[in-house]
């Protein structure tokens, strides 16, 4: 199997709107720590598990739940129809909490789990706990909803969910974190789910390292998911099509510390203003 097959996980296939649409354990993707799912529930229905030796954060993708938990519960969790629809809610729980997930309206949710050892309170996330940041300039422009971040009382998860514009590039400059060099850089396993806003749409994403031991360009398309093990890992969005992705990240620090390609770190100084279609979601 070729390293590109190994990096890019296409969406499940599933008959009707419930079901699991994307499933990846550590093992598969030989990480450490992460590992995630995508299950839709119908409304009605519900799903329950144990969190066990990791730490969760329930991502809304689009709908509204209610989490009933030995940690505390929350009612009327999300709003937004899909992720072009509106800011995020998320539930974070801890390690060895069980749960129950009960749709109120049809949901589609992100499971995002990450090997833990400290213990840190349930929380629920709403959109005005979120930090939003308009990163980048000119056509590597993009916008950052950042979801559990380094300061947030977690022991290794962290979340970020980035919108693209038609046409522009992300995670631009290339940039890498498999180095723990604090506080320059620290080791981070990654994975990118992508969504689009058409369902024909697709993004380019190269993961590549400089002595080209990686040396992948994937198409991606809605419902996909990227692995970024190591390496730089630019991304842009088709002509006509806006590209959402849901970063889950984990590693040696609680930090999202990178270091550019020495290559194009030259760019960010050409950068005088800012893409005018951001923010793509308020």
């Amino acid at each position: 199997m070729s390293a590109a097959k190994n990096l890019l996980i296409p969406a499940k296939p599933c008959a009707g709107w419930s079901g699991t649409v994307m499933e990846v354990e550590p093992e598969q993707a030989e990480f450490d720590y992460l590992k995630f799912q995508v299950r839709r529930l119908a409304a009605g229905e519900s799903y329950s598990g144990r969190t066990h030796s990791n730490e969760l954060g329930i991502v809304a993708l689009g709908g509204r739940f209610s989490v009933s938990s030995s940690e505390g519960g929350w009612e009327s969790v999300g709003g937004r129809a899909n992720v072009f629809g509106g800011m995020p809610w998320a539930v974070y729980l801890p390690v060895d909490t069980s749960f129950a997930v009960t749709a109120t309206t049809d949901c589609d949710l992100a499971f995002c789990y990450c090997r833990a050892e400290e213990v840190h309170p349930a929380a629920l996330i709403t959109p005005t706990d979120l930090r939003v940041e308009i990163r980048g300039g000119a056509n590597a422009t993009r916008q950052i909803n950042h979801i559990v971040t380094p300061e947030f009382p977690a022991h290794r998860l962290l979340i970020v969910e980035v919108y693209t514009p038609s046409g522009n590039w992300s995670s631009y400059p290339p940039h890498k974190h498999d180095v723990h060099n604090p506080p320059g850089e620290v080791d981070l396993e990654e994975i990118y789910y992508y969504r689009m806003d058409r369902p024909e749409g697709y993004a380019i994403q190269r993961v590549y390292t400089r002595d080209r031991r990686f040396n992948e360009t994937l198409t991606v398309r809605d419902g996909d998911l990227v692995l970024i093990p190591e390496g730089y890992h630019p991304v842009v969005a088709a002509h006509g099509y806006n590209a959402y992705y849901l970063n889950v990240l984990a590693g040696s620090a609680r930090s999202m510390a990178a270091s550019d390609d020495p290559d194009y770190e030259w760019v960010r100084k050409a950068w005088t203003d800012q893409d005018p279609r951001l923010p793509l979601v308020k």
